[in-house]
């Protein structure tokens, strides 16, 4: 019975895990729900991994129009804006999802790396320290912007 029990809460937290990584929210807790059965959030993640980042825009308009509390769709909105070449254009989407999601991991890295484009270092390095906070074990972002920030001051500003 007890090896049951094990092996159903097991279940259980792999489930819930794997569905806020599919998700690719990155937020502070669960991820949007909305965001993993949203059709157009999923075309508009694709859409992006193919760098078709004017392509994802619509989509993700579409996603925050019914569901304007959704800072997982924000925060890619963001990350199309930079990766499209505008970094100061991404500010309001990134601010917007933090301001849904103070904890929202993803959020915090992209919009430090858009302050790093921007020559922006202080921001970046707030931003660094609140994933510092809200990662206890260590985190994916937190590394990713770390190397930014290192980068950044070595003299490599990233491009997008």
């Amino acid at each position: 019975m007890r090896s049951i029990m094990l092996t159903t809460i097991s279940m259980l937290a792999l489930s819930v895990s794997s569905a806020a990584f599919a998700a690719g929210g990155g937020g502070g807790g669960m991820a949007n729900q909305q965001s993993a059965t949203d059709p157009n959030y999923g075309a508009a993640k694709q859409m992006i991994d193919a760098k078709n980042y004017a392509g994802a825009m619509p989509l993700l308009q579409q996603v925050v129009a019914k569901d304007p509390k959704n800072a997982d769709a924000f925060t890619l909105m963001g990350y199309a804006t930079r990766k499209a070449g505008d970094a100061n254009g991404s500010l309001q989407y990134y601010n917007t999802a933090l301001s849904l999601d103070p904890k929202h991991i993803g959020a915090h890295e992209y919009v430090g790396e858009a302050y790093l484009q921007l020559d922006r270092l202080p921001e970046a390095e707030q931003h660094l320290a609140r994933l510092d906070s809200l990662c206890t074990f260590g985190c994916q972002e937190y590394r990713d912007l770390k190397a930014a920030v290192a980068a950044y001051k070595t003299g490599k500003k990233p491009t997008n």
